[in-house]
């Protein structure tokens, strides 16, 4: 709840830097406020971050499936079945068949409408995991049920999961200049009531899956409880579709990135290059699908992937809008500056210096513990 000041303002930063400079994406803001070597930083940290979350979609519908097609087979947990029922043929058939579709088009307006099932699948699955906790079924036993962290590196170990859940910066720009009458001041109380939504589902979700299992929780709840039961099941189909339309929408914003980077490299404007950008876009969709399929196969533990990215998802939240706001406040030409200036200026530098922490401190111990253990 501390972090969510952090995270509102963030976005109010990059609506403020947004209009100010005219520009309609979060990576366009950073080069237009902060210069190149800036705005080189941020879309490669985009790219990164976007192919990792990808990574991790991939493997929540494996999890998922693996339950479900256990109730269908119906084999016992842990057995190992027909050939068609393996871990690594289902992920790769659904990408296939849905993901890599969904990828490929060069616009995404379309998937728009599943925007509505998704959002009702996570309040369902709150809801499943709040009920099954108030009404536990009889074989549920929670383990051991901490009632404080072992260390203070167990909280910062917590941030990159928290900042991972709470990641919507590099979205947000465009969809401020998307609204009617795009306002610092309503886009303010916009945000604050979207993100106290999200910290009602995630709050919901993890302290009651939490008691309801303890300790022996596994990091996708949804893990925890026995494949048979109906109403999880369900949870499971809300969460496959919801990751089915989310994969496209990050894939769509890396490699925005990805071309633009190219492009600039090449030196080739986008307007006189329109010829070869169907089949660019192909073979950049198919690379990285193929990457991030691989990587999933091979990596089934999300908790691993969400501690590698999780401290890039710092980067957004706070050191990038940070930067926006110091060179914003600096490039006004006041002769005397008012105490507001000196007090944004001074929050700025609390916000890179809390990101720099954050980000550093997770990713050491993300490569340290989770990679090289």
């Amino acid at each position: 709840m501390g972090m969510l000041v952090f995270i509102i303002s963030g976005l109010v930063i990059l609506a403020y830097c947004s209009q100010a400079s005219n520009e309609r994406t979060y990576q366009e803001v950073v080069w237009a406020v902060c210069g190149k070597l800036t705005g080189v930083l941020c879309e490669v940290a985009i790219a990164v971050y976007t192919f990792g979350t990808c990574i991790a979609f991939l493997i929540i519908i494996g999890d998922q499936q693996d339950k479900i097609i256990a109730v269908m087979a119906k084999e016992p947990e842990g057995a190992s079945g027909p050939w068609y029922t393996d871990r690594k043929f289902t992920i790769s058939l659904t990408a296939f068949l849905f993901i890599l579709p969904l990828s490929i088009p060069r616009e995404i307006g379309f998937q728009k409408y599943a925007s509505f099932l998704s959002v009702v699948g996570t309040w369902y699955v709150t809801a499943i995991v709040i009920i099954k906790y108030i009404w536990p079924d009889k074989e549920m036993t929670p383990g051991n049920i901490l009632t404080r962290p072992a260390s203070w590196m167990a909280v910062f170990n917590a941030m990159p999961t928290i900042c991972f859940g709470f990641q919507c910066h590099v979205s947000s720009v465009p969809v401020f200049n998307s609204m009617r009458q795009p306002e610092v001041k309503t886009w303010g109380g916009v945000v604050t009531a979207a993100m106290v939504i999200a910290l009602a589902v995630y709050m919901g979700t993890g302290i009651c899956g939490f008691l309801t299992f303890g300790a022996a929780v596994d990091p996708d709840v949804l893990l925890s409880y026995p494949s048979e039961d109906m109403a999880v099941a369900v949870a499971r189909a809300f969460i496959i579709l919801s990751v089915l339309t989310s994969y496209p929408i990050l894939h769509f914003c890396g490699r925005a990135v990805v071309e633009g980077l190219w492009l600039r490299y090449q030196g080739v404007p986008v307007e006189e290059d329109v010829g070869r950008e169907r089949r660019r876009r192909v073979l950049q969709t198919l690379v990285w699908f193929l990457l991030t399929l691989l990587l999933a196969l091979f990596i089934p533990d999300i908790g691993k992937v969400i501690s590698v990215i999780g401290g890039l998802a710092a980067c957004f939240i706070f050191i990038f809008p940070g930067l926006c706001l110091i060179q914003a406040k600096l490039s006004e030409m006041e002769e005397v500056k008012p105490a507001s200036w000196w007090v944004l200026v001074s929050y700025g530098v609390l916000l890179v210096t809390l990101g720099a922490f954050i980000f550093g401190q997770t990713t050491a111990n993300a490569i340290f513990v989770d990679l090289l253990a």
